[in-house]
């Protein structure tokens, strides 16, 4: 969806991680669609190894919900750049917020946002291991709230298969060829030399809740960064673009 809903190019969606919207700009969104929506991205702060940027995680929410408030009339919201990280604690920078905190916080929004008038609530996803989202919103909606998750892991396949990422999923986990990807679409500049020749491949995790990343990698990467390329960023963030129109549609319903 783009055309009459995408926004004005004198401002942009953003500046830097951050919203440009007015509160005007918010009024007129809202006054022309059925279900407001606010997207909220989830990030992280906590190790990528020693290439990509703590931030990294909070960097490609932030970047999928840019994309998605640049072709729905949705409300973008600043991003939430903390959050359940505790499997990287063995390395420094890493920081967390407990389970039980992260879900308040949530709450605390979609609380927020509805005495504001918007009734709807997306969290968009970085972190893998933000397990608590799923059931925040499977709370919400037992409550008769409105609230998704995304992406699902097979909005990320449909993005990985069409953007020509060769590593799957499993092998895909931290730090490798989709977050190097969309990390040279977006920033570029923040990839440090040396991830070209990081790859680190460690399929069997059934331990990791229980021991941390530092029992499956030494220098905190699990994926192939090597085969990242900026073109693949670009098409797998136009994937969860095309992807986000179900749950648009399903958010917007009556029914």
């Amino acid at each position: 969806m783009g055309g009459s809903h995408e926004r004005s190019a004198a401002y942009g969606p953003v500046h830097g991680l951050l919203p440009a919207d007015t509160t005007e700009d918010v009024r007129m969104r809202g006054a022309g669609v059925s279900q407001q929506i606010a997207v909220l991205p989830v990030g992280s702060f906590e190790q990528h190894g020693p290439y990509l940027p703590l931030a990294t995680d909070t960097l490609v929410a932030c970047a999928v919900a840019r994309e998605i408030a640049g072709a729905y009339p949705v409300h973008l919201l600043p991003p939430v750049p903390i959050s359940c990280s505790h499997e990287h604690a063995a390395w420094p920078g890493t920081v967390s917020l407990s389970a039980v905190t992260l879900h308040a916080v949530i709450r605390d929004i979609a609380d927020s946002l509805r005495r504001s008038g918007v009734d709807t609530l997306v969290l968009v996803n970085g972190h893998g291991g933000n397990y608590v989202l799923g059931n925040a919103v499977q709370e919400a909606s037992a409550r008769g709230e409105r609230m998704a998750l995304y992406p699902a892991p097979e909005d990320w396949e449909t993005a990985r298969e069409r953007a020509g990422v060769v590593t799957s999923l499993l092998t895909d986990m931290h730090a490798g060829e989709i977050e190097a990807s969309i990390l040279l679409h977006t920033h570029p500049e923040l990839l440090r030399p040396g991830y070209e020749t990081s790859d680190h491949v460690a399929d069997d995790r059934r331990h990791l809740l229980t021991l941390g990343m530092s029992a499956y990698t030494d220098s905190g990467v699990i994926g192939r960064p090597s085969l990242a390329s900026a073109e693949k960023g670009k098409q797998l963030l136009a994937s969860l673009v095309d992807s986000f129109g179900t749950y648009f549609s399903l958010l917007t319903s009556d029914a």
